[in-house]
């Protein structure tokens, strides 16, 4: 693979698994040093820091911090400066709760918006600067096609996606001069997914098989929103975060990118 980050340094929030753990090897396959961050047993983490450098890492580091503690996430940020300054920043962390707007607890409102949002404006705010001083720097913001339409149940969750493509477009505004063609500039993206085959999702797809095949499951699932019927990987959200840390993207700023089969041009 065409090792272009190689020299770069990247942070993945959120991973340990998933989505997250997909961009974090993505991105040191593509040559990063790669600071991972997330929840998990220390044999998970230990799990995903090898799998990060066997997919072409320079380095993976683990940086541990509660997301909803600002203090925290500056000491993370601090560390990982001191480790290697940062060049790719990728806010993937994420909860969700669902649950009517009267009936969610206030407490899941709080640990959504400081997770799924405010982390990623302190994360930002740490980082931009030094991007934007060496001439180079991709933040890429893992929203949701609940960034750009609504969905019942999910006032928290909706609420967080909607305001980090709002941030993501301010931040884009005010770092798009920085740096040029030759050093690559300082954009700031938003990916919107839409079903993403996750071990999460899993039981949802077994609730609707019936008598069918699994596809036949994918697609009972899929079919009230997501016209394609199929699922994107985790590995095609990571393609798509790849890419946008190329040099030739330096122009794509200020986008909220759906990987959605459909489901936000209805």
């Amino acid at each position: 693979m065409d090792q272009f980050l190689h020299g770069r340094t990247a942070l993945v929030t959120g991973s340990t698994s998933g989505i997250g753990l997909a961009i974090a090897c993505a991105l040191g396959a593509a040559g990063a040093r790669v600071a991972i961050n997330g929840l998990g047993s220390e044999e998970q983490i230990a799990a995903a820091i090898a799998q990060v450098e066997a997919a072409g890492a320079q380095q993976a580091r683990h940086f541990g911090a509660d997301l909803r503690e600002p203090e925290q996430i500056a000491q993370m940020m601090a560390q990982i400066d001191a480790w290697s300054p940062l060049d790719v920043l990728v806010n993937n962390a994420g909860i969700q709760h669902a649950a009517p707007l009267a009936q969610q607890p206030l407490q899941k409102w709080n640990d959504i918006i400081a997770i799924n949002l405010s982390s990623a404006f302190h994360t930002m705010h740490a980082a931009l600067p030094g991007m934007a001083a060496r001439g180079f720097g991709r933040v890429v913001n893992i929203a949701s096609v609940h960034g750009l339409v609504a969905s019942k149940d999910k006032a928290p969750y909706v609420a967080s996606k909607h305001g980090i493509i709002g941030l993501s477009k301010v931040a884009a505004l005010e770092y798009a001069a920085q740096g040029n063609r030759t050093s690559g500039g300082v954009t700031v993206n938003c990916v919107c997914p839409g079903w993403v085959e996750t071990p999460l999702i899993e039981p949802q797809i077994q609730a609707r098989i019936g008598d069918g095949s699994r596809e036949d499951g994918v697609a009972a699932l899929l079919a009230e929103k997501q016209p394609s019927l199929r699922m994107s990987l985790p590995e095609d959200i990571a393609a798509l975060v790849v890419w946008l840390c190329r040099r030739e993207a330096h122009n794509v700023t200020g986008a909220s990118l759906p990987v959605d089969g459909g489901w936000t041009a209805q």
